[in-house]
Order: C-alpha cells, then sequence, then structure tokens
C-alpha cells in the first residue's frame, strides 16, 4: 500500500510551520499597530498564526529539512527570533517617536509627573504622551501602513534564509541608526513646544530679574499649562501629518522592501 503524499510530507510543513511562526511572533510582539502591549494576548498569538499560515506558502522552499539534531533545530529557531525582533523593533523606534514628542512637550506644558512612570518609554508620563502614544497605532492601522512591515516581514526571507546567520554588525549599526532617528524625529515633532517654552522662560527670568519679590513660578503656571495646550491644540495636526509621512518612508527602507 503506498503510503498518502500528503502524510508524507506533514513533518516537512510541520517543520517549516514552526520556523516561519517563531520569525512572525517575535516580529508582531513588538511591531507598533500589530503588537502594541494594550492589545490581549491571544489577538496578538492569532495574528501572528495567521501570518504565518499565510506567509508560509511562499517561504517553504527556503527551509531546510529538518534536522535530526535537536541543538540544530534550537539554534535556527533562535536565528529566526532574532530576525523577526530586529525588524520588529525597526519598525517599532519609528513608531516610538510620537509619544516621546508628547513625553517632550508635556515637559514643557508643565504636565509631566513624576508619580506616574510610563511602562513602554520608562519615564515618567502625561496626559499628551499617552494621547499620541494611542494615537499612533491608530493611525497606522487605518491609514494601512501596517502592511509595509508585514511586507518587509514577507521579503525578510529574501535576504535572512532560515538557517543563515543573522549579520550582528549591521543589524547593530540598523539598530542604532534607527534609535538616533527615532530621538531626532520625535525633537522636530515637538519643536513648536520647544520653541513656545524656550520663549516663555525667557521671559519668566526677565520678569524674575526686574521684580525680584515676585513669586513667578506660582503665577506662571496656570499660564504655562493653558497657553501649552493651545499651542499644542495648534499643531497637533501638523504633528500627526509629519510623524505620518516620516514612519511611510521609514517603513519603506525597512530590510526586505
Amino acid at each position: 500500500m503506498q503510503p498518502d503524499p500528503l502524510l508524507a510530507a506533514l513533518p516537512d510543513w510541520a517543520f517549516g510551520f514552526a520556523i516561519v511562526l517563531a520569525r512572525v511572533s517575535a516580529a508582531v510582539m513588538v511591531m507598533p499597530g500589530l503588537g502594541e502591549s494594550d492589545a490581549p494576548a491571544v489577538v496578538r498569538a492569532g495574528l501572528a498564526v495567521g501570518i504565518s499560515a499565510l506567509i508560509l506558502p511562499g517561504v517553504v522552499h527556503l527551509i531546510p529539512p529538518a534536522d535530526e539534531a535537536p541543538l540544530r533545530i534550537l539554534a535556527m529557531i533562535a536565528g529566526e527570533l532574532l530576525v523577526g525582533l530586529l525588524l520588529g523593533w525597526l519598525a517599532k523606534l519609528l513608531a516610538l517617536a510620537l509619544p516621546i514628542a508628547g513625553q517632550i512637550a508635556a515637559v514643557q506644558i508643565g504636565l509631566s509627573s513624576v508619580l506616574q512612570p510610563d511602562p513602554e518609554l520608562g519615564a515618567q508620563t502625561a496626559g499628551t504622551s499617552r494621547l499620541l502614544a494611542i494615537a499612533g497605532p491608530v493611525l497606522i492601522l487605518s491609514t494601512g501602513l501596517y502592511a509595509m512591515p508585514l511586507e518587509a516581514l514577507s521579503g525578510s526571507y529574501r535576504l535572512f534564509p532560515p538557517g543563515t546567520l543573522l549579520p550582528v554588525g549591521d543589524a547593530a549599526q540598523s539598530v542604532a541608526q534607527a534609535t538616533g532617528e527615532c530621538f531626532a524625529l520625535a525633537l522636530r515633532l515637538s519643536a513648536p513646544l520647544l520653541i513656545a517654552g524656550l520663549i516663555w522662560q525667557t521671559m519668566l527670568g526677565l520678569l524674575a530679574r526686574l521684580v525680584p519679590s515676585l513669586q513667578v513660578f506660582s503665577l506662571a503656571m496656570p499660564g504655562q499649562v493653558l497657553g501649552g495646550l493651545l499651542v499644542f491644540g495648534l499643531v497637533l495636526k501638523q504633528i500627526l501629518d509629519a510623524w505620518i509621512g516620516s514612519v511611510s518612508a521609514g517603513f519603506a527602507a525597512l530590510p526586505g522592501l
């Protein structure tokens, strides 16, 4: 009796799915829009499984056959996890510029508090930072930008086939460059608040020199908060538009596209 070819190929397909799932799940865990910490873990796991099932038929020919040596299999899975984390983190760094800009704006407005640490940024949190942290994933999902990291993830199999070593030097350089671009973008986005804050603090310094007995801080704080919120509201649309353009260009430069 001839064995069923589908049953005979099932172990290879199962091994290939596990290899693809390792890379995809690591990327989805940190990818902006899809891997947000606010999303339930079950949803993120379901996305990883679904995306892996879609990618597998196109890359199954690139996956080496299953090896009987457990250490080689573990090494291959570890390599896939590193590639997935690299791609997801490169995309995440671009998205993090928006909440970082909100945190800079909060400091200039006077809303930052040491009593409320931000679990993602590891810093003081404020309403402006939280607002932009929520707006980022909403914009990525509503504008369809999430498809570009997924396309890069699928194309990464041409650059880093399963079983090959990730070039650590190039990966570290890419992460360092993306980190610098993230903070530079955050400074550009928060530039209106920085300029307004600089002018405001200069005026307060001159006032304190002219009237030393005046309690400048107590009198100026309400005006700083109200004026800062007004400036933030006026430039919010421009901040979001500039961020979308920068993220779109950054996503287009991801490895695999």
